[in-house]
């Protein structure tokens, strides 16, 4: 597969979204090993939200994730537009 050049690296330009994942206690273990299994085959971005799961998609992406080396994953969060200011930090 074609890779794509971000921040002057090449990566697969299909990444991981994570929108639903956090929300349901008793599938953390399954989303982690679901995360884990992308990256262990290639997945090299993670998608994710402070608005998922009210910050649990961004916890379970933490947990996830230990287990690699942080510099060769591309994590992408967004912020929720009330939050988007310097003057204000993120509530989760």
């Amino acid at each position: 597969m074609k890779k794509v050049k971000i921040a002057e690296r090449e990566i697969f330009p299909i990444g991981l979204g994570t929108l639903n994942m956090g929300d349901e206690a008793d599938k953390f273990d399954q989303e982690v090993k679901a995360i884990r299994a992308g990256l262990d085959h290639g997945v090299e971005l993670i998608d994710t939200a402070e608005m998922y799961g009210s910050g649990n998609a961004e916890t379970l992406v933490g947990h996830a994730i230990e287990p690699y080396e942080r510099e060769n994953l591309y994590l992408v969060s967004k912020v929720l537009p009330n939050n988007a200011s310097k003057n204000k930090s993120p509530s989760v």
